[in-house]
């Protein structure tokens, strides 16, 4: 973690996610022609500054990448600024300096499995939730990648866009990663994509797409790493947050 974050760490907006597909799994749902092969690793708690996979165009088609999330404009004198740059909000990434070349230029698919959020309450921790598609399929978020290299080895960096929170998750935070649709991938890739066209996809997610429940607020701690943190909280109901109430 080259930004030196460690112990217990609970973010705004979109600062964790988990990823438990396979290769294979996000090869065939994005398409992808690079590498032939890459051995995956499933983490169930992504944080700001750790290495993860992004999916881009690039010279030879669609890859798949190893970034470093937190994203560093290749302007920047020090890569340290990519700890406050996690996430880009939707009403000003095509306009804000860190982020706007990048729009225009190097947009990228952050594949999840699911993201945490944090709900504040009156007494006591704040109380994280789980987010997943209701569907099960891989979750594409919409992000911003950059290259900075000012010496040494090059650093690959990406950010998360973030939008309104939906209904559903509205109670538990005001905002939320930017979902995009299998059907939207294809333009939020493409060079040369009209802004107006990419600017519709950065919304909050319809009504029905997602669903979440509580969890244990173990993951607040980025030494773990577990499948034990997206199991419904103990003591729970178990029953998914919010379930029907976008109706």
């Amino acid at each position: 973690m080259p930004y030196g974050l460690s112990g217990d760490y609970f973010p705004g907006m979109c600062g964790r996610y988990t990823r438990k597909y396979t290769w294979r799994e996000v090869r065939a749902f994005l398409d992808l022609k690079f590498p032939e092969h890459l051995d995956l690793e499933p983490s169930f708690n992504v944080a700001p500054t750790h290495t993860a996979p992004i999916v881009r165009e690039g010279g030879r088609g669609r890859e798949m990448a190893m970034a470093t999330w937190g994203l560093v404009p290749h302007w920047a004198d020090d890569p340290k600024v990519g700890a406050r740059m996690i996430n880009a909000r939707a009403e000003t990434v095509a306009s804000k300096p860190a982020y706007r070349d990048a729009f225009k230029k190097r947009r990228c698919v952050v594949p999840i499995s699911g993201f945490y959020e944090w709900q504040a309450r009156d007494k006591g921790p704040k109380q994280p939730y789980y987010t997943t598609r209701a569907d099960g399929e891989i979750m594409c978020l919409a992000g911003l990648w950059e290259r900075w290299d000012k010496g040494g080895e090059p650093l690959e960096t990406y950010t998360i866009i973030t939008a309104e929170a939906n209904a559903l998750l509205q109670p538990i935070h005001p905002r939320m990663p930017a979902v995009l649709e299998r059907e939207q991938v294809n333009d939020w890739l493409r060079n040369g994509a009209d802004a107006a066209v990419l600017a519709g996809f950065l919304r909050p997610a319809a009504a029905g797409i997602l669903e979440a429940h509580l969890v244990s607020t173990r993951v607040g701690n980025v030494a773990n790493d577990d499948a034990a943190l997206i199991e419904p909280k103990r003591g729970a109901s178990g029953a998914l947050f919010g379930q029907g109430s976008e109706e």
